[in-house]
């Protein structure tokens, strides 16, 4: 075995032996003499360790050039832009590579980029080498050298069309078919150069999971033009991490359209009865109990909302506040509906209670299971849970709120206890209706009360009303 196999064997690379042998006679003439075959060896295997990564994920910001293999997944299109003190345009591509441990965007320039859009397919290996830096979207690299390897592989499947288990971060070009099961309401902000942005969320579901879809800009609108319960197809995403939770996001090359189709959606969901403090989790239910929607002052002056209604499966109910936007879904009795990513509270009499915010989606299905508690939730709405034993407007907050507290007091049997309860009036009048961020109160006092005043009431609480012995309003409150 010959020298240039000796420092071969001892070094791990990628590259063929008939390549570094090659690079090695090379580096030999263009020292003119200086340096025989080892010598030369032993510096082209020094570049190649420098240089060479195990794989994409290990690539970052601040290196030295790197060099890497990889598989094209996506080809942009050439760019051009305007060079300071040249009169010649330069010209960009931007093409997305991956291998099996992770995906990367490269910048091809000038000559190179020309080349690319030209020949360049999804689907070929490359050798890449270039600089890495932070880019708009992550870590990218600025391309120096890119060349075929016809022979080498590279496990990275290429798919025309992404179930929702197929995502991985870092994936653009991705066209997803889904069942629509939420949708949220457009917000603005303000970027940092001054301009006002606009994003707005989705739910999409399939037969492989459910994925959170964000819609920036000029796409925020179609969260009010698309109809829970159809079928869309997301054209042109590109896949983000967020809270530790992979997005799909659509900016102006995207889109979400409707298509003619049955997307099939099933739902995994906790048991109510394995439920416990402190989860997030997804459940799903017949309604059997639907409050009205009341509203409130926060601390800060802002109006908040929230609806209570309460889901039933086989295996045991549980109340579910549903806070924000999402009071506003139309629930009724006897809909059975997926409540995805609640948080699982201390509730009423320390029963557990879910509680539905912005990241929640509250999905009315056309079908249950037939093992489901829908199929029997408009009767047990009237069962001997107690559940049914409340009269009033079930459009106002007031009685809305005391079928919850009366709920409350029908399963504890605690009627006639002395009790004290802290919090902010929501309804001033007859009744009062109190709640403290997590429970409401139905009292009964002669005190001249204000929406938004913080107090405390003493009394005894009789099927969910507290009859108040004393109310003290709280120095500073806000009236």
């Amino acid at each position: 075995m010959g020298v240039i196999e000796d420092v071969y064997e001892d070094l791990d690379t990628d590259v063929e032996f008939e390549k570094f042998e090659a690079a090695v006679k090379d580096k030999v003439e263009q020292m003119g003499g200086l340096a025989d075959e080892e010598t030369a060896a032993m510096l082209i295997a020094h570049e190649l360790r420098d240089e060479e990564v195990n794989g994409i994920a290990d690539i970052e910001p601040g290196m030295e050039d790197v060099k890497f293999l990889a598989k094209v997944v996506s080809v942009g299109d050439v760019r051009t832009f305007e060079r300071d003190g040249e009169d010649e345009d330069g010209r960009v591509l931007n093409i997305e590579v991956a291998d099996e441990t992770g995906r990367i965007r490269v910048s091809l320039w000038d000559e190179m980029a020309v080349g690319a859009e030209e020949n360049l397919e999804v689907g070929t290996v490359l050798r890449i080498a270039g600089r890495p830096k932070d880019g708009y979207n992550g870590v990218e690299v600025s391309a120096s050298k890119v060349e075929e390897d016809p022979d080498a592989d590279v496990d990275v499947q290429i798919l025309d069309s992404y179930r929702v288990e197929d995502l991985a971060l870092g994936l653009s070009d991705v066209n997803l078919k889904g069942k629509l099961l939420d949708t949220g309401e457009v917000r603005t902000f303000d970027r940092d150069d001054g301009s006002e942005g606009r994003v707005s969320n989705l739910s999409l579901g399939d037969a492989t999971g459910r994925v959170r879809v964000t819609l920036w800009d000029e796409r925020a609108d179609l969260a009010g033009e698309l109809e829970v319960g159809s079928s869309v197809e997301v054209v042109d995403g590109y896949v983000r991490e967020r809270d530790g939770s992979l997005e799909l996001h659509v900016g102006s090359r995207g889109a979400v359209e409707v298509i003619d189709e049955d997307v099939e959606y099933v739902p995994e969901t906790t048991d109510i009865a394995a439920l416990e403090l402190g989860q997030t989790v997804d459940i799903a239910g017949g309604v059997i109990e639907a409050d009205g929607k009341r509203t409130f002052d926060r601390d800060d002056g802002s109006q908040g909302q929230v609806r209570n209604i309460r889901v039933k499966d086989d295996t045991d109910d549980i109340r579910v506040a549903l806070w924000g936007e999402k009071a506003d879904t139309d629930v009724d009795l006897a809909d059975y509906v997926v409540i995805t990513d609640v948080q699982i509270k201390e509730g009423w009499q320390e029963d557990l209670e879910a509680s539905a915010g912005w990241r929640s989606s509250v999905t009315v299905m056309d079908d249950a299971p037939d093992s489901a508690g829908g199929s029997d939730a408009a009767s047990a709405n009237t069962n001997d849970q107690g559940l049914g034993a409340f009269s009033g407007d079930s459009g106002s907050a007031g009685s809305a709120e005391s079928t919850s507290a009366s709920a409350g007091a029908s399963d504890t049997g605690a009627d006639g206890e002395p009790v004290e309860f802290t919090g902010t009036v929501v309804q001033a009048g007859t009744p009062v209706i109190l709640d403290d961020g997590t429970q409401t109160k139905t009292v009964e006092t002669d005190a001249e009360l204000g929406l938004g005043d913080e107090v405390t009431v003493e009394g005894t609480e009789t099927d969910g009303r507290i009859t108040a012995d004393s109310v003290e309003v709280h120095t500073g409150a806000k009236r």
